[in-house]
């Protein structure tokens, strides 16, 4: 195997533009609280690079694509990066460094954590979030993480479509975020409908900007090389996103006013969706993926509000839950054999659609459920709510003794 200097070179580029995706998600989820709870957001995605980029060069990559273990997790002959260098791996990505290969999938857990803090802020400790974010990380996402993309992984075995993360990424982190806020229960004042308006909408457009420009390392990147698919992939991802903002705009503007805060909400469903099936798919495909994209995530955020019941405070669910969850269907239902050389519905591979639902159910079982007695544990344990007078004065304060705009406390 002999490395390629442009698929290297488009996979360092890509690498980067995901990582860009994490600060990018700490604005879009920091614009959305309050203002006493800014930093404390910002804190809760940022903090994962440390945390996550850690734990991954110990054991995290080794247990999610090390050498395979009867399917479920990989072992530990790559922990501590032993036996990955410079040179290509035999199993992935055989034409760039195994280093790179590493990174790139790193990016990718930590943005999968990152997301799951949309579901808590506001009201979680952040050493509890710490504790949290690195057992679920170990237990969650490096076992999923295997099941569908390491070597002998028993989804992958099965053959699975999850081109960049429809699975492994947002439907872990959307089922996870829901039951994690069951348990932590609803902030000070959800019940009686307290308004909570986003501290800056100007910082939501920044992140959803900055996420939607990382989403192309995120999905074309997942290509693994300079060539067509990722051409394929790049053009899929930019037209989901278009054709889910447009969609947003058009249903908030039907029931009040062409929203900001909308088109920036829909431009990252329609991101979230498209991402297991675009490699699979013909980029116009993934207008009508768009758009279905956001008017279901819509209603189901309708929905949530109406009911007034759970308080899973930015949506992670139903953007990325519901997001994820459609877009694996739709790889099974548009793949074609042209585009990623896989087949689905309409390709006339009926099975392709059974795979991709056997998947989606288990992901999203395993996720919630064990997700949720992580969560308990640790409630049961250390505790995981902040003290009533901590959230009133604001976490940025409580947790963290800093103000986004003003001096120290």
């Amino acid at each position: 195997m002999q490395i390629n200097s442009g698929d290297t070179a488009w996979l360092l580029i890509s690498t980067a533009l995901v990582m860009l995706m994490t600060p990018g998600l700490a604005f879009f989820y920091g614009g959305m609280v309050r203002q006493k709870n800014l930093l404390s957001t910002l804190m809760m995605s940022f903090v994962m690079l440390g945390l996550i980029s850690i734990l991954w060069a110990f054991y995290g990559y080794s247990l999610s694509f090390g050498p395979d273990f009867k399917g479920i997790f990989g072992g530990l002959q790559w922990a501590g990066l032993m036996n990955v260098g410079m040179d290509p791996s035999n199993t992935y990505a055989t034409t760039v460094p195994h280093f790179l290969f590493m990174m790139f999938q790193a990016t990718f857990a930590i943005i999968t954590v990152a997301l799951i803090t949309g579901g808590v802020v506001e009201r979680i400790r952040f050493s509890a979030l710490l504790i949290f974010s690195g057992i679920w990380f170990t237990l969650v996402y490096c076992p999923i993480a295997h099941w569908v993309w390491g070597s002998g992984g028993w989804l992958a075995n099965l053959g699975v479509l999850d081109f960049a993360g429809g699975s492994v990424v947002h439907i872990n982190a959307g089922f996870a975020a829901l039951a994690i806020a069951l348990v932590l229960g609803p902030r000070r004042g959800f019940e009686e409908k307290e308004v909570m308006e986003p501290n800056s909408i100007p910082y939501v457009v920044l992140g959803t900007a900055l996420l939607w420009f990382g989403w192309f390392g995120f999905n074309a990147g997942s290509a693994l090389g300079a060539n067509g698919l990722a051409a394929s992939a790049f053009a899929s991802t930019n037209f989901a996103a278009a054709s889910a903002a447009i969609t947003w705009l058009i249903l908030g503007w039907i029931h009040r006013r062409p929203s900001v805060l909308g088109v920036a909400t829909g431009a990252v469903v329609g991101l979230a969706t498209v991402t297991p099936a675009s490699g699979y798919i013909h980029p116009m495909s993934a207008i009508p993926i768009g758009i279905v994209a956001a008017t279901v995530s819509y209603y189901v955020m309708i929905w949530r509000n109406r009911t007034n019941k759970i308080d899973e405070s930015l949506d992670v669910f139903a953007c990325h839950g519901i997001g994820g969850t459609l877009g694996m269907l739709a790889a099974g239902i548009l793949a074609t054999s042209v585009i990623g050389g896989k087949s689905g519905l309409i390709d006339g591979n009926v099975t392709q659609l059974l795979i991709q639902i056997l998947a989606i159910g288990v992901t999203a079982l395993y996720s919630f459920g064990a997700t949720w007695v992580i969560a308990k544990v640790i409630d049961a344990t250390l505790g995981i709510r902040v003290r009533n007078e901590e959230e009133m004065v604001g976490l940025d304060i409580s947790q963290h003794g800093e103000r986004a705009y003003g001096g120290i406390s």
